[in-house]
């Protein structure tokens, strides 16, 4: 034997050793469903059921939560080690649509220390997590989502993904639904996830690895993982958890079935004892699609089609006429503000048509474009409004938006309404936007102490001007650093009104959708949806730690407020200024925890005790 290939065997007889010492410290988990779920082998909550011995997490109805699990909770750590046991569970799922119904959302194999629903929400959080749970590191929560919706607020991939998630939707690494075959396992294969087939998934967890691996059911495991990544879960998992799934469903309906499950701690081929022959299969038969309601509605409105297509030409035009005269009628109160409103024909010009090579950003709304509006360069944003009556909701309020003066508010120079779309257009911002001077990989652009808080000192000043320096209270709504625009002379202004809205003083404001960015939304306007002053506080406050930080509210699944505030109980609250400005050593430690305390009292969860902003820019002097 050569020296190779006995050091080889040796580092494997060491792994196995160390493996089977690690193994029978603790008692292992091991079982297997072969199609035979019932009520006494399997924890039922919220809308799960067993149906033929099959599984079921969600039925026909919308906004429906399912969630399953072992019925006992399983030891995932030895006696006294914080190192995870390994585990390989592996299960045949589907995901069956509904005739006449949309399908959505998914489902989550998940580790997690509750079994019940209470603190999860249906839709896009998967019956995993709710609007203020999500990202919480106590949590404790390990997952392997199958999701069906692009959900741009957890940053889905797209609407048929694998993902990997660690206490939050926002998926710690994520891959389409599919697997790798070919002779040299590079030839990418897609899966639909929710076309009733019914697949196998091989989940591992080993030497802090994670393996994820799905293929049709019945066909061989693929040698390459869909997803591999190094993840550490000692601070993820408690001593015991429960393992099982949790599914739910929207406006659009879906159902998620979970055929045959195996789980063990050491046996890591226990995938293979799962029966994969004569499942039940839930794809829609042509028939039911020849019988559906949709099929026999698309044959009458095709043959009504043919008919009414005169009628359908003749109406387009007629609109189309009546909207041209439409978006030229002058609104009553532009006699006295005419100035503001600009031709959609000069606009269209200055941004070469809308062009793509001329978008400079996302907004909250819309998309902004740089554009050459009679010599002076201009930012235009271009706001879809889905309703006459909303659109004249937003013209009443654009022409008080436009008489907003302050060296702290990036000014309106104008607007246009063009069909259902409502274009503002303000002066443009040479320096760009807050956010690529604290988060930007360029330490030749990111800013130094001094800079940051003189920032934050004209934001303070712009939001103010808003609450209380004008005729009527205006509540901006989405303070963030990417709203917060840098003039020539590197001045901040707060930018974006797009989510803007005014009302009377002393006046909270009402509506039934909650509106704002994920992170630097108040707990009470989320519950709510009663935006206030107090709300603005609270995201300034936010842009007050993201600024001094240099983190992102949602960075690594580590919600920024509610980090700071554990670190601020234990004194700590100054081991999170950003690096790079500990590493230039120009801050005073006084004033870090002057400014820290402050965007805390801002963020706190009673809005009654945050300050008013007179009281901040008082503060910040």
């Amino acid at each position: 034997m050569s020296t190779s290939t006995f050091l080889i065997s040796l580092l494997v007889f060491i792994t196995n050793l160390t493996l089977l010492l690690l193994l029978t410290s603790v008692s292992c988990t091991e079982f297997i469903y072969n199609t035979n779920f019932n009520s006494t082998n399997t924890l039922l909550h919220g809308n799960a059921t067993i149906e033929s011995s099959i599984l079921t997490l969600t039925n026909s109805s919308t906004f429906s939560v399912g969630r399953a699990f072992y019925p006992f909770k399983i030891p995932t750590k030895p006696s006294n080690s914080s190192t995870p046991l390994p585990f390989s569970a592996s299960f045949i799922f589907s995901i069956a649509p509904f005739k006449d119904l949309l399908p959505g959302h998914g489902f989550v194999f998940i580790l997690t220390p509750s079994a019940g629903t209470t603190g999860v929400n249906s839709a896009q959080h998967l019956g995993l997590f709710n609007y203020t749970n999500n990202g919480d590191p106590n949590n404790h929560v390990f997952g392997v989502e199958f999701d069906v919706f692009d959900n741009q607020e957890f940053n889905d991939i797209n609407d048929n993904h694998v993902g990997v998630d660690i206490n939050s939707l926002s998926s710690f690494a994520s891959h389409d639904a599919g697997f790798w075959g070919g002779s040299d396992n590079d030839e990418f294969e897609d899966l639909k996830l929710n076309d009733g087939e019914n697949y196998q998934v091989w989940i591992e967890y080993l030497d802090s690895r994670v393996n994820v691996t799905m293929a049709p059911a019945g066909q061989k495991r693929p040698q390459r993982p869909l997803i591999s990544e190094i993840v550490d879960l000692s601070e993820v998992l408690l001593d015991e958890m429960f393992v099982g799934f949790c599914g739910a469903t929207g406006q659009l309906v879906e159902s998620h079935k979970i055929l045959a499950w195996s789980f063990s701690n050491s046996n890591f081929s226990i995938g293979d004892a799962l029966v994969t022959t004569n499942l039940p299969s839930f794809v829609l038969s042509k028939e039911s699609i020849l019988r559906s309601t949709g099929f026999i509605v698309g044959i009458i409105v095709g043959v009504l089609f043919v008919l009414s297509a005169a009628v359908v030409i003749f109406v387009f035009f007629l609109r189309r006429k009546r909207s041209k005269r439409k978006d030229e009628e002058i609104e009553d109160w532009e006699l006295e503000y005419w100035p503001h409103r600009v031709s959609y024909e000069d606009i269209y010009s200055a941004t070469k048509g809308f062009s793509d090579q001329h978008v400079i950003g996302f907004g909250g709304n819309g998309k902004v474009y740089k554009g050459l509006l009679q010599g002076v360069q201009v930012a235009v944003k271009r706001i879809p409004c889905d309703s006459e009556h909303g659109m004249r909701e937003f013209l009443s309020e654009i022409s008080s938006l436009g008489r907003l003066k302050h060296r702290n508010v990036v000014p309106m120079r104008g607007w246009c309404k063009k069909d259902r779309s409502l274009i503002l257009i303000y002066d443009y911002m040479d320096n760009g936007s807050l956010d690529k001077r604290i988060f930007d990989d360029d330490e030749n652009t990111i800013f130094g102490w001094e800079k940051r808080i003189k920032v934050l000192k004209d934001v303070a000043h712009g939001v103010l001007y808003l609450h209380e320096g004008w005729e009527v209270k205006v509540l901006h709504r989405d303070i963030k650093s990417s709203n917060v625009l840098l003039d020539k002379g590197m001045n901040a202004r707060l930018g974006d009104f797009g989510l803007a809205r005014m009302h009377n003083h002393e006046q909270i404001a009402h509506t039934s959708q909650v509106i704002g960015t994920v992170g630097f939304m108040a707990p009470e306007l989320i519950h709510t949806g009663r935006a206030s002053t107090q709300t603005d506080v609270f995201s300034f406050g936010v842009l007050i730690l993201e600024v001094v930080c240099g983190r992102r509210p949602n960075e690594e699944n580590k919600p920024l407020v509610a980090w700071l505030w554990r670190l601020k109980q234990r004194g700590e609250e100054c081991s999170a200024l950003d690096e790079r400005l500990k590493k230039r050593g120009e801050c005073n430690i006084d004033e870090v925890k002057r400014v820290l305390h402050l965007g805390l009292l801002c963020t706190h969860h009673d809005p009654h005790v945050r300050p008013s902003m007179r009281e901040v820019v008082k503060e910040g002097r």
